[in-house]
C-alpha cells in the first residue's frame, strides 16, 4: 500500500539533505550527500552550482527507491544568499559565490555604500551592505570578471536553481530577494529597478513568489531524471535558515530561531519592519511577516575543523571531554571569527583567537572554548536584536548541534535564555517538506513537530559567564588591529589553488 508523501530537499554548505514525509509530518525516509565547497583563496567560498541538481536527483531517487510512497508535492531550500549567474538558457557561467562567508566583495560594498548612502540603503533595503549582500557579489563579478558578466542573464540561488531545473520556471522567493541588497526594496517588496539596472545591467531578475507558493509542475525531463511524477507541484522554497524556522514553527511575533549548523543563524520575527545597521532586516518566509536576523560566520565549521585537527575523534568523545573541562574551559576564551564575522560586528577581516592557552590545556578545553564562543556570539547578537527594538519572547533551537545536549545547555547558560527543542530537528529539508504539504492540504507545524525538550539556563553560572562575556567583548576590541594586519598579510601571501582541493567541513552532529 502506497502512502501520500512530500519530498523536501535542502542544499547546505557541507551537505545536501532530503526527507520523505507523510502528510501527518512523519519522516518516512531521509538521506544526505556530503560535498565540498571550494576556497581558492582567503575570503573566497564557491561551489559548482551544477552539483546542486546532481545531488537533488541522487537524493530523490534514494528517497523514492522502495516505491512505497506517492509524491504529491516537492519542497526545496538552500544556503544563501548565493550568486549563481547563468546565460539566458540557464547554463552556469562560473561557480556560485556563497553567502556571507565569502568576503571578496568588500571593495564593492565600500563603493556602493558611498554612492547610495548608508542611511538610504538601510531605509530602503532593511540592511546595510555587508558580505551577506548578494547585490555586492554581483557587482564583484561585473568588476572582476567583465567577460563573464557580459554573458550573464539570470541569477539563481540553490532553491531557485532547483525550481528552475524541476519546472523550467525562472522565479525566486521574496525572502531570498530581500537579501539581494541593494537590488530589492523591502518596503515595496519588489525589485528596485533604479539600483538594479545600474549595478546589474543586462541581468533579467527573476519573478517573485512567496516560499510556500507553487512555482510550477515537474517537467517530463525532470521526472525522467528524478523519478518524480510529471506535473507534481513544486513550491518556490527559500533560504535554509528561514526554512529551518518554518520547520520548528518559529514564525510567531516574538519568536527567535537559533540554527545550530555549519554556521549559527538567528531569525527573530517582529510585529513590524525594524532595521539595524548591525543586523539584517528582511521579509519573512510567510506573507506579511518581517524579521530581524543575524548570522555568525562559523560555529559547526569550527567544531568540524577541531575534530579533524584532533585526528578525527568522534563528537560524543569530544563532548564528553568538553563537559569534563567545565564552564569557562579551564581559563580559555575563544573568538570564533575563523572566517571573519558577520553580525553584529560585520567584520570580514576579523580572525579567530584562542586566549589563555597553557601546556596544561587539552582537547576538551579547546573544544569547550569553541562551544562557549558560539554562545558568547549568540549573546552579542541577542543584545543587538533587543537594542534595535526586538522583543524576544520564545527561543526555538534547531539543527545538528541540538543533539547531545551540551551545546544547547552552554548557550542557555551564557545567554540566560530558555530554549525549546522540537521533536524533529532535521531542519531546512523538513521545513521545505512542510511548505510542500501546505499546497495539498491544511497542515499545522505544532502538530507536525511538537516541542519535546526545554533547556533552562542554570542561574549559578550566570555571574561567571557574565564576566567571560565582558572579556570576550574586550578581546575583540583589543586584538582587532592585529587581526586586520594578519588578514592583510594572508591576502598578500595567498596563492590560488585549483577548485576542489579543500577538505570538506562537516556539519556539526555531536
Amino acid at each position: 500500500m502506497t502512502v501520500a508523501a512530500v519530498v523536501g530537499v535542502d542544499i547546505g554548505t557541507s551537505s545536501s539533505k532530503g526527507v520523505l514525509v507523510d502528510l501527518a509530518g512523519n519522516v518516512l525516509r531521509s538521506c544526505s550527500r556530503e560535498h565540498r565547497v571550494d576556497r581558492p583563496r582567503p575570503g573566497w567560498v564557491e561551489m559548482d552550482g551544477r552539483i546542486w541538481w546532481e545531488e537533488f536527483v541522487a537524493l530523490t531517487r534514494d528517497l523514492l527507491a522502495p516505491g512505497d510512497a506517492h509524491v504529491v508535492s516537492v519542497g526545496v531550500s538552500g544556503m544563501g544568499p548565493c550568486v549563481l549567474l547563468t546565460d539566458g538558457g540557464g547554463t552556469p557561467l562560473r561557480p556560485a559565490i556563497l553567502y556571507g562567508v565569502d568576503t571578496r566583495s568588500t571593495p564593492q560594498i565600500a563603493r556602493l555604500t558611498e554612492r547610495y548612502g548608508t542611511d538610504e540603503i538601510l531605509r530602503r533595503c532593511g540592511s546595510t551592505l555587508s558580505t551577506q549582500a548578494a547585490g555586492a557579489k554581483i557587482a564583484w563579478v561585473a568588476d572582476a570578471e567583465p567577460e563573464v558578466f557580459s554573458r550573464a542573464r539570470r541569477l539563481f540561488m540553490p532553491s531557485s536553481w532547483l525550481v528552475f531545473k524541476l519546472t523550467g520556471r525562472y522565479l525566486i522567493d521574496q525572502h531570498s530577494a530581500s537579501q539581494c541588497t541593494p537590488l530589492y526594496d523591502t518596503v515595496a517588496q519588489e525589485w528596485y529597478r533604479p539600483w538594479a539596472d545600474e549595478i546589474a545591467p543586462g541581468l533579467d531578475l527573476p519573478d517573485l513568489r512567496w516560499p510556500g507558493e507553487v512555482a510550477g509542475g515537474v517537467t517530463a525531463v525532470a521526472a525522467a531524471a528524478t523519478g518524480l511524477p510529471p506535473g507534481t507541484p513544486v513550491v518556490t522554497g527559500t533560504i535554509d535558515a528561514w526554512s529551518e524556522a518554518v520547520s520548528v514553527g518559529a514564525q510567531g511575533v516574538g519568536d527567535l530561531m537559533l540554527m545550530y549548523g555549519t554556521t549559527m543563524f538567528l531569525v527573530h520575527t517582529v510585529p513590524h519592519r525594524l532595521t539595524s545597521p548591525s543586523l539584517w532586516g528582511t521579509v519573512g518566509a510567510l506573507p506579511g511577516t518581517r524579521n530581524l536576523a543575524g548570522g555568525m560566520a562559523t560555529s559547526g565549521a569550527i567544531t568540524g575543523w577541531l575534530r579533524e585537527l584532533f585526528d578525527a575523534a568522534d563528537y560524543p568523545e569530544l563532548l564528553r571531554l568538553a563537559e569534563r573541562s567545565g564552564p569557562g574551559a579551564r581559563g580559555l576564551l575563544m573568538l570564533p571569527f575563523f572566517a571573519g564575522e558577520r553580525t553584529p560586528i560585520l567584520d570580514p577581516d576579523a580572525r579567530g583567537v584562542i586566549a589563555g592557552l597553557t601546556l596544561s590545556h587539552g582537547r576538551g578545553d579547546i573544544y569547550r572554548a569553541a562551544l562557549e564562543a558560539t554562545g558568547l556570539g549568540v549573546r552579542h547578537n541577542i543584545e543587538t536584536i533587543e537594542a534595535a527594538g526586538g522583543d524576544i519572547r520564545r527561543v526555538v533551537a534547531v539543527g545538528g548541534g541540538t543533539q547531545g545536549g551540551l551545546w544547547t545547555q552552554i548557550v542557555s547558560d551564557i545567554t540566560g535564555r530558555t530554549q525549546h527543542i522540537p521533536s524533529v530537528t532535521i531542519g531546512a529539508s523538513y521545513g521545505a517538506a512542510f511548505l510542500a504539504a501546505g499546497v495539498v492540504e491544511q497542515v499545522l507545524i505544532h502538530r507536525w513537530n511538537p516541542i519535546r525538550e526545554v533547556r533552562e539556563p542554570r542561574p549559578a553560572l550566570a555571574a561567571d559567564y557574565d564576566e567571560l562575556y565582558q572579556l570576550y567583548r574586550e578581546l575583540y576590541v583589543g586584538t582587532t588591529s592585529i587581526a586586520h594586519a594578519l588578514a592583510a598579510r594572508q591576502a598578500r601571501l595567498a596563492t590560488p589553488t585549483p577548485p576542489g582541493n579543500d577538505e570538506p567541513v562537516e556539519d556539526v552532529t555531536p
